[in-house]
């Protein structure tokens, strides 16, 4: 793909002009457009709203060049340049056009990443697809690095689309592990552990969740180490369960039908590392990835099992389709011992998360103040949603078991917390925190400009906390 700065705006296919109300006619007054482009405008009462996008034909510009359609496009009173540019990426896809020319763009990244957001469909099993961009160019100057740090963070973002959309038959533990060790390389190394390693290291959690499946659970180990001296160690830890039916606690059908989605969280931790190939940045970073399918067969766990995590605590099993908290408790363990200075993980965890937040949030769990603020900061600038809920002791009552440390359910009141309660027992000598993306990970319909399906939600901001 090429991405440049330009000084014409008469190059490509598709030339998008960014407007707000206040500067709409000082944009239009350009002697480029058409002197009527502007009662035009007001003719079909576009008002430069957040996202707003008119088409017109090339008569909009007056030297026409290789231009077919104008797109003007509103910022909004918050001049939303990332909303605008991904509506235009959204419609260029829609309408096939492969080039496009940003007349007023003022930010180059923002403009190239969203741009790319909204140009992505996961289309590889549609017969008739159309086609996608292979320029875009900007009309003014703007520096390579912004661009470049663009387009490693769209392939990281898409990266994890792609891999949250695949159908589980293509994507699971094995082959979800045969994706990661494709991004080895560039300071970029990837351990993989079956199951007999699995049993050696006491992940019973990650073997239980995944006994029911003929496809063998994995547990994946991506670490990125810059070259010079590294300023922090992180570990980012990911749910990677790849199919969830629930286990011998069957879903319903309309409640398996995108389970696929279910390893959304280990979809952020090699979307992350994707990036990470082209940023470079100088902190290093651990992602861990429970890899494992929920099915329902005579060799799935039950109800009442009692499990051994790899920290020798025991859970009592009340609900086999709570199964990504078992999955998440042994990587947390294993992480918790490579003596880094934050873990934080991402999992599609809670149906109660999605109650409380709706679709378009995630929820933030940790104690450790600091850690939450700069994860907000981070999601704040990428413009990422995400909304702090308590982790307190006094709902932990909800989980004490007859027969074993714990169960692995709190009941109906407060699931989300409970799980994430849950969760910090594996825990002891990393400030942690949890981020459950339930609601966001996966969409039913457009929002915004992104496509149905995998949004690849936290990539962003994860990256940008890192980098931070």
């Amino acid at each position: 793909m090429t991405i440049e700065s330009t000084t014409s705006i008469n190059t490509q296919p598709l030339l998008a002009v960014f407007v707000s109300a206040e500067d709409l006619d000082s944009t239009l007054s350009n002697g480029s457009f058409h002197p009527e482009l502007g009662a035009w405008l007001k003719a079909t009462k576009f008002k430069a709203k957040e996202g707003e996008i008119k088409l017109f034909p090339n008569v909009a510009v007056t030297d026409v060049g290789a231009i077919t359609t104008v797109a003007i496009v509103g910022l909004g009173k918050n001049k939303n340049e990332r909303l605008a540019a991904g509506k235009v990426g959204f419609v260029a896809k829609e309408n096939g056009y492969t080039g496009i020319t940003f007349y007023n763009a003022t930010s180059s990244e923002t403009t190239v990443l969203h741009t790319l957001l909204g140009n992505y469909r996961y289309d590889t099993y549609k017969t008739k697809k159309n086609d996608s961009l292979e320029t875009i160019l900007l009309n003014g100057e703007f520096s390579d690095e912004s661009i470049d740090r663009a387009i490693s963070i769209a392939a990281g973002r898409n990266f994890a689309r792609d891999l949250v959309n695949a159908p589980a038959a293509d994507l699971y533990p094995e082959s979800l592990a045969e994706e990661a060790q494709d991004l080895a390389g560039d300071n970029i190394s990837v351990e993989v552990w079956g199951e007999e390693k699995l049993l050696e290291e006491n992940m019973n959690g990650i073997i239980a969740v995944g006994q029911g499946s003929v496809n063998p659970s994995r547990f994946i180990h991506l670490h990125y180490k810059p070259e010079g001296e590294a300023r922090k160690k992180i570990v980012l830890v990911g749910k990677g369960v790849t199919f969830d039916a629930g286990g011998l606690s069957l879903k319903p059908s309309g409640g398996m039908q995108t389970m696929r989605c279910d390893m959304g969280g280990s979809a952020v931790v090699m979307g992350v590392f994707q990036a990470l190939k082209g940023l470079q940045p100088d902190v290093e970073v651990h992602g861990l990835i429970g890899a494992a399918e929920n099915m329902c067969s005579a060799n799935a766990y039950k109800l009442g099992d009692i499990l051994t995590m790899k920290n020798g605590k025991t859970v009592e099993i009340h609900n086999t389709d709570a199964e990504g908290r078992l999955v998440l408790a042994d990587c947390l363990v294993y992480g918790d011992n490579l003596d880094a200075d934050y873990i934080v993980d991402f999992a599609t965890l809670t149906g109660a998360c999605v109650v409380a937040l709706g679709e378009h949030y995630s929820a933030i769990f940790s104690n450790e103040d600091d850690l939450v603020a700069q994860i907000k900061t981070s999601a704040a600038a990428t413009s990422e949603r995400v909304w702090q809920l308590p982790l307190v002791d006094i709902y932990k009552s909800q989980l004490k078991a007859q027969w074993a440390d714990m169960k692995n359910v709190g009941g109906r009141a407060g699931g989300s917390i409970t799980a994430s309660l849950f969760l910090s027992e594996f825990v002891e000598n990393t400030k942690w925190a949890h981020i459950d993306i339930a609601g966001p990970a996966f969409l039913s319909k457009t929002f915004e400009h992104y496509a149905s399906g995998g949004t690849g939600v936290m990539v962003e901001t994860a990256v940008n906390w890192i980098e931070s």
